[in-house]
């Protein structure tokens, strides 16, 4: 009844939603352009020849400025338009807003999060890097989408191009990331965590640039290099798991396969977060929320977990996200990452010496303006007492170049008009943008070619890469009297799965009664949150509920029960270990390639990345900052059986 009542709950939320947003639909779409948002859009750039050299005149000028000459070295070229640039656009590039779909959708979603129509971002403010956190789910639909955003920048004064950056888009949805339809489908990372196999993950990352590229996106929000020690915290799926050599070797792997040895036309710049390890959130509540602003280091493991980003770094990650964060105890003043001088400018520039972008985690800033003031909180931890222009001068002070989330130019202008922040400083930051777009080789030519696009992304044998590797990641936990793989044409009652698809494998049956096997597909427990931010985010308990248990446990004591379920964290499943007949631990995969499992067309390969404890009580005693130290787990770290084939 409780579930009935949310579900009821949440439709009307919905419905809501959707009301607001055709009444937005057609607001925008009668008053969208008559705004401010084009008066800073002086034209397209045409495409000149001078000597018998062919060049996009971006400042449109008809002059061949050495910007615009693809023959100049990168820094000559980054240091012409940096002195031709004021300090209204310098100021533009050191905000990294997300930008939805086009002008005409998503309507009850740029509403509540207060997002502007590209025209504005673009032409009015002169913003030029964005995240596409939900830009069009169609990869091909993205390549239209991208172009339109591009020639919106070039009709900028300078035609500075725009960098398109996105959270994995290559498995199903968790916390900040969206599955694209069309793109070639792979496990979490932790399932690349349960094969160890850095070679494959190098080829995983190679494949997703391409894609990304041929889809106009330039900068990988990834890799996750922090080790997920805390087995509450919500954002397990996103790691490499507990252990540091897995997590520094996997990051490697991902930097140098998504990048090359350096940057080109052909690469995605890598952003590894979150600076200097998110894992041991206290109590597990994520940093997102006031109500886990706290890191602690009951083990005085601070040291450990920045080992993967030392890591990144040796491999040259272009960008370096740190995350919310408090590191209680660990330095003088306890702030968050994004304005602890220790952490950033201390450890991360200084002693670590690190020269690539420094950007912030999506709204640190309290700016009542930013987009989703309404949703969440700003994450301004440990600094709330401060207004907005003070936390934006002492995270300019401490090293961010730039702030993910937000797109107020006008905080740093107004920095610099009161003599706060100098001109230099905005140099420092912009020279480092700048450079990247370069490197990337946006300047020359940002567009992207839909026919082309067609062919680089989804390509068959990436697809069939994909598929096998969700296949051998998985976990067999359990395999009583060797059940699995099971014979073809058995007659199988399904839960939670596509029986349409599953019919071609085995005999599927409407009633249990009626069936031979039961196959359950399991989502991870966690403990839901009011709210549209909070229910993103599967955090808290690792058990589930009475009454969820009631209903999986009525199935596997009535027939032999094969139980797949999802890690998405180290879930505490000692009941339905005891009672099931099999159970498979995966890492989001596909019902396909979960069907081609568990009929014998595969072999589950994956050990566990991190430990499956035997109880919450056993959870509460762990510390936060150590890896492998739940008392008699269920389950060790590094477990996995194979078929006895």
């Amino acid at each position: 009844m409780k579930t009935f009542k949310n579900i009821a709950k949440w439709t009307l939320v919905v419905l809501l939603l959707l009301i607001v947003g055709v009444f937005l639909f057609f607001s925008i779409k009668i008053q969208g352009i008559k705004n401010d948002g084009r008066k800073k859009l002086v034209g397209p750039a045409p495409t000149l020849t001078n000597d018998g050299y062919t060049f996009r005149d971006l400042n449109k000028n008809g002059i061949l400025d050495v910007y615009e000459d693809a023959r100049e070295d990168i820094d000559v070229r980054v240091e012409d338009l940096l002195a031709r640039m004021t300090v209204e656009e310098k100021a533009s590039q050191m905000f990294h807003p997300f930008l939805f779909s086009g002008l005409e959708s998503m309507g009850a979603m740029r509403l509540m999060a207060k997002l502007s129509p590209p025209e504005k971002y673009v032409g009015s403010r002169g913003i030029s890097h964005f995240s596409t956190a939900l830009a069009p789910e169609d990869a091909i639909d993205h390549t239209r989408w991208t172009n339109e955003i591009q020639k919106l920048a070039e009709q900028t004064r300078l035609g500075i191009p725009i960098t398109f950056s996105a959270d994995p888009k290559h498995s199903e949805k968790k916390g900040a990331s969206f599955f694209m339809k069309g793109l070639s489908q792979w496990p979490d990372a932790t399932g690349f965590a349960a094969l160890r196999d850095s070679l494959l993950i190098y080829k995983f990352a190679q494949i997703a640039a391409r894609e990304y590229r041929a889809i106009g996106l330039h900068t990988s929000l990834n890799p996750v290099a922090d080790l997920s020690t805390e087995p509450r915290w919500g954002r397990i799926a996103g790691t490499f798991g507990e252990d540091v050599k897995i997590s520094s070797m996997l990051t490697t792997a991902y930097i140098y396969g998504m990048q090359g040895d350096s940057l080109s036309p052909a690469s995605v710049s890598t952003m590894t977060k979150h600076f200097p390890g998110a894992g041991p959130q206290k109590d597990g509540w994520d940093a997102h929320f006031k109500y886990g602003k706290e890191q602690t280091y009951p083990g005085d493991n601070f040291d450990h977990h920045l080992i993967p980003f030392r890591a990144a770094i040796k491999a040259g990650t272009a960008q370096m996200m740190p995350y919310y964060g408090i590191p209680v105890g660990q330095t003088s003043e306890d702030v968050g990452f994004a304005f602890n001088k220790e952490i950033i400018t201390d450890l991360l520039l200084d002693s670590l010496q690190y020269k690539g972008i420094v950007c912030s985690d999506w709204e640190v800033l309290r700016d009542p303006d930013r987009p989703g003031a309404d949703i969440m909180e700003p994450r301004d931890h440990g600094v709330e007492q401060l207004d907005v222009y003070t936390q934006t001068e002492k995270a300019l002070q401490v090293g961010i170049d730039q702030f993910g989330g937000t797109d107020n130019p006008e905080l740093i202008i107004k920095l610099v008009e009161d003599g706060r922040i100098t001109k230099t400083r905005l140099d420092r930051s912009v020279r480092k943008l700048l450079r990247q777009k370069f490197e990337l080789g946006l300047f020359d030519n940002p567009y992207v070619d839909e026919e082309e696009a067609i062919k680089q992304v989804a390509r068959p044998e990436d697809v069939a890469l994909g598929l096998e590797t969700m296949i051998r990641s998985t976990v067999l936990l359990k395999n009583e009297n060797n059940v699995l793989p099971l014979k073809d044409r058995s007659k199988v009652y399904i839960e939670n799965m596509d029986k349409e698809l599953a019919s071609s494998y085995f005999e599927v049956v409407r009633k249990l009664d009626d069936a031979d096997f039961a196959i359950l597909r399991l989502q991870a427990p966690f403990e839901p949150k009011e709210g549209i931010a909070e229910s993103m985010f599967h955090q808290g308990r690792l058990n589930y509920s009475k009454e969820e248990l009631d209903e999986i446990m009525k199935i596997v004591k009535k027939k032999p029960t094969i139980i797949a379920v999802y890690l998405e964290r180290p879930i505490v499943i000692p009941e339905i270990s005891k009672e099931a007949t099999a159970v498979l631990g995966h890492f989001s995969i596909s019902d396909k390639a979960l069907l081609e499992l568990i009929s014998g067309n595969g072999s589950p390969e994956g050990k566990l990345p991190f430990e499956l404890p035997s109880s919450m009580k056993a959870v509460e005693n762990q510390m936060e900052d150590m890896p492998y130290d739940s008392e008699n787990p269920l389950y060790p770290f590094g477990f996995g059986l194979r078929y006895n084939n």
